[in-house]
């Protein structure tokens, strides 16, 4: 009996100490807001949690609805290496409500990764935009940049950084948002896709993803596409998204980029998903 309990206990120990490596991935997913195939927030978070879990030592859970409960926001996000927001933005930008600044400052200040996906990259100029370029590095800022549709070529700007391991360029359609507001000559900012879009070519080469180390030790990245879901069964699409949330999350990337294969029943579940 004395060596059954011995056993049970080093087994329990084991569990525990395997439980405490786990590296947590909060996904926040905004509620519906567009029409079937667009903004479909629950169903992207879902694909990129069904992807993460196939990396060993990384928990990835989803949050519905924009945010968690606010009673519930601190257990939700405690203990995490990295968030990743997919929601709608704008004036009702769910991380700019209420105290929710305060618990978003309190994780920016750990060193907790920081990632922002399409529409959750818009916040009103002024002390949100402000408080954007600092976690963030970037924003779409109402009034000075650009949200049309555009089909072109997406280049990838740093080869050497992590997030672009295993990308290439790669022709895309999307909603992809430019012109975005940067700091002039923001040392912590690194621009990672690049594309010239075809409405305003006289523009030039626009920022559309971007990587910033925060002078906390966080990472941060923004991505402007991801208005179609049907650009997550894009593999380069998936493997920018997924190796920038790893990297926020101090993960390393694997040589090649993170790939996950899925079929068109993966990229089809729970499109339309309602809140709950």
């Amino acid at each position: 009996m004395k060596t059954l309990c011995i056993g049970f206990a080093l087994c329990l120990c084991l569990s525990l100490s395997a439980s405490a490596a786990e590296t947590k991935i909060v996904l926040v997913a905004g509620q519906p807001s567009h029409g079937s195939g667009q903004h479909e927030h629950v169903a992207g978070m879902l694909l990129l949690q069904k992807c993460l879990k196939t990396m060993p030592g990384v928990n990835a859970i989803v949050v519905r609805n924009g945010w968690p409960k606010d009673e519930e926001a601190a257990k939700v996000f405690e203990g995490a290496s990295a968030v990743a927001f997919f929601m709608d933005g704008g004036g009702g930008n769910p991380i700019i409500q209420g105290k929710r600044p305060d618990v978003l400052r309190a994780l920016m200040d750990k060193g907790v990764g920081f990632v922002c996906i399409h529409y959750t990259v818009e916040v009103p100029k002024g002390k949100w935009g402000d408080l954007m370029l600092d976690w963030l590095g970037g924003y779409y800022e109402p009034g000075y940049s650009r949200n049309p549709t555009n089909t072109v070529e997406v280049t990838p700007a740093a080869k050497d950084h992590p997030i672009s391991r295993g990308l290439a360029p790669r022709v895309m359609e999307d909603e992809f948002y430019y012109n975005i507001r940067f700091r002039p000559d923001d040392k912590r900012v690194t621009p990672i896709l690049t594309m010239v879009p075809k409405d305003k070519p006289d523009m030039g080469v626009q920022t559309i993803a971007w990587a910033t180390q925060r002078e906390s030790g966080g990472r941060s990245f923004g991505f402007t596409g991801g208005h179609f879901h049907k650009s997550w069964g894009i593999s380069e699409f998936r493997k920018l998204v997924l190796n920038a949330i790893v990297w926020s999350a101090k993960v390393e990337v694997p040589a090649g980029g993170f790939s996950c294969e899925i079929t068109e029943k993966d990229l089809k579940a729970n499109l339309g998903e309602e809140k709950r």
